[in-house]
């Protein structure tokens, strides 16, 4: 066979027996294309008149103007009939280089107080993220209301905050960010946020009350967070107050004071009489001193929601806690599924502001529509990128949905867990009763592996409920009942949030399952099976594919998706995986000695003639 036959034989095996059409005169061969473009910026792109993209439209019963939007596949149609090739868009690469670090593909949220990787020249000192927690009624409002000097907790329906707020104040010209957080069990969710953004967690206490069932749960948040904590010993001045009760009280549930010899500050405060709370300032600045906190300004801004809701008159707004870059008026940016400009920043008090620094909160303005707390504001280099952004978010939650799998399952934690010397299995542990919660601890505690740390995150006595769930959320958690179940809310909140439940009566089953769990985490070992070689006789450059190999097996067989090293003489050029295999037109899984084939290797296509690929299979060690 000629070389011009097996040219157009394997251009013909990836085409699907076309040839598409080069690009016109100054037009691409080839264009990267978003999830959705006007008409306009695809005739930019590919380089043709909008009024022949319209004409091409009409004829597949399309009508819209320059502003139409299309989506993908359309585009990448219209493209073709200009002779030019379309790929989606690289969205996540451009936000990487955007500096945001938030992957498309993925929701996961980017370590943003971060500065792995910045340049230390660049980097200032910003305000420690101080978040306020505790039980409700306990005074956590009133601690910052009388900082500030303001009145808060008046306005408030019950003296209960409502929302999350974030504020700042200034302590020895040094700044404090503060995050109030609700104390009311409803919004435990909230809490859970509120630990993961900060630096040091004040845990407030009432010397007249004592340890509750929310100061717990703050307790649990905290820790879950691995957060500093410092305890304020709030209402000192009531005649009832028994301050070494509630020492003894932290100290039941893991909060040993350094009074008691533990390493957790207590400071006495009186929010009534306003005594105590520069000390309170002092010790905040104190620890957070040690960490030495840095960020980096000069970097596209990113930041967590703190707080999100409908305004009348001002449309859907949310509070922003910045932590890397500057946050100006006029910034493009996408939260979570969420495309939008900053229209205008406001702080607490309502002044405008024109960019809000590292570790400051404003108010934001310019949101379609109402964000979720929690989600992270990313700025981006312009409008159609936040939007390409969202539209593949969105995406990508569809197929989530549509998938329902819980985020962590023992049958298949070791696929939801990251590469890692030691890996966690955590869990949140409720009972029916003091006696077996502490049973179930201890023989949980005996599954000892040198692999894989079993942490139980929280644990309670009582059904399983909606607080749990969240908590358990928020520490990527399996929750695990004993003789207890979980209400209509906790499962609603498990199915929405994709947290799995499970429910035992037998200890053993329990027992069984956790270490079953723990086994299959074990990272398996596999050896390669030799399975045979092709040379490569002519590299062949396919549009929409790139470069592949026109091959012929000259030993045993070739598979689809073996592993495939290229030798180049005696040195391995790469190895990867051999992404599509066809004789002609069709997929084949294999093809023996003798044959000819086109070989697609992924993430190459450097062919070169007299290349040798070596196929290989896996086969595992240790089933």
């Amino acid at each position: 066979m000629l070389p011009s036959e097996v040219e157009e034989q394997v251009r013909k095996q990836f085409e699907g027996g076309g040839a598409a059409r080069r690009g016109g005169a100054g037009r691409p061969a080839e264009v990267e294309l978003p999830p959705v473009i006007t008409v306009r910026e695809l005739a930019d792109t590919i380089k043709a008149n909008a009024v022949d993209i319209i004409k091409e439209l009409m004829k597949n019963n399309i009508f819209g103007n320059i502003n139409h939007q299309l989506d993908f596949d359309t585009a990448a149609l219209v493209a073709d009939t200009f002779g030019v090739s379309a790929v989606p868009q690289a969205v996540d690469q451009a936000l990487s280089a955007n500096g945001s670090g938030d992957g498309v593909a993925t929701l996961a949220k980017p370590e943003l107080f971060s500065i792995k990787g910045d340049d230390p020249s660049e980097l200032v000192d910003r305000p420690p993220v101080v978040t306020i927690m505790g039980h409700v009624d306990h005074g956590k409002t009133s601690i910052l209301d009388a900082i500030r000097q303001t009145r808060v907790a008046a306005g408030e329906a019950g003296g209960i905050t409502q929302r999350i707020g974030a504020y700042q104040v200034e302590k020895n010209g040094r700044k404090i960010t503060f995050i109030d957080t609700p104390g009311h069990e409803a919004f435990t969710a909230m809490r859970a946020r509120g630990a993961q953004i900060t630096d040091v967690a004040v845990l407030v206490t009432a010397a007249d009350d004592g340890v509750m069932p929310q100061t717990i749960e703050a307790i649990q948040h905290i820790k879950a967070a691995s957060v500093p904590m410092i305890v304020a010993l709030n209402k000192i001045d009531k005649d009832n107050a028994n301050p070494d009760k509630v020492k003894q009280q932290l100290s039941d549930h893991g909060v040993l004071i350094e009074e008691y010899g533990g390493d957790v500050p207590l400071v006495p405060v009186s929010a009534k009489e306003k005594t105590g709370l520069n000390d309170l300032l002092e010790m905040i600045l104190l620890v957070t001193e040690i960490a030495e906190l840095k960020a980096n300004p000069h970097k596209p801004a990113a930041g967590t929601i703190i707080d999100a809701h409908l305004e009348r008159g001002r449309g859907p707004i949310a509070t922003v806690l910045v932590q890397t870059g500057t946050l100006r008026v006029g910034d493009n940016f996408v939260i979570g599924l969420i495309a939008g400009k900053v229209r205008a920043l406001l702080n607490e008090d309502g002044k405008k502001l024109e960019e809000v620094p590292p570790g400051a909160p404003a108010v934001v303005t310019g949101i379609p529509d109402v964000p979720d707390a929690g989600d992270i504001l990313q700025v981006v280099d312009s409008e159609r990128t936040a939007r390409a952004i969202a539209e593949q978010r969105a995406e990508q939650r569809r197929r989530t949905a549509t998938a329902g799998a819980p985020r962590q399952r023992l049958e298949d934690l070791y696929a939801q867990i990251q590469q890692g010397g030691v890996k966690d299995l955590n869990i949140a542990l409720k009972a029916d009763s003091p006696g077996s919660l502490e049973a179930l601890k201890g023989q949980l505690m005996k599954i000892q592996d040198p692999k894989v740390r079993l942490r139980v995150v929280f644990e309670g006595v009582g059904q399983i409920g909606e607080s749990d769930v969240n908590l358990a959320a928020a520490s990527e958690a399996i929750v695990v009942g004993f003789n207890v179940k979980a209400d209509e809310k906790a499962q609603a909140a498990a199915e929405k949030q994709r947290v799995e439940l499970r429910q035992y009566d037998v200890v053993y089953h329990l027992t069984e399952d956790i270490e079953k769990a723990i086994k299959g985490l074990y990272e398996p070992t596999f050896r390669q099976v030799y399975e045979g070689k092709a040379e490569v006789r002519m590299p062949i450059r396919v549009p929409k594919v790139g470069n592949i190999a026109g091959s012929q097996v000259m030993e045993g067989k070739v598979s689809r998706g073996s592993v495939a090293k290229l030798y180049r003489g005696k040195q391995v050029v790469i190895e990867t995986k051999i992404a599509n295999l066809k004789r002609f037109k069709d997929d084949v899984r294999e093809v023996q000695q003798g044959y000819e084939c086109g070989i697609e290797l992924a993430d190459y296509h450097e062919f070169e003639e007299g290349d040798i690929i070596e196929a290989y299979v896996l086969e595992q060690e240790n089933p």
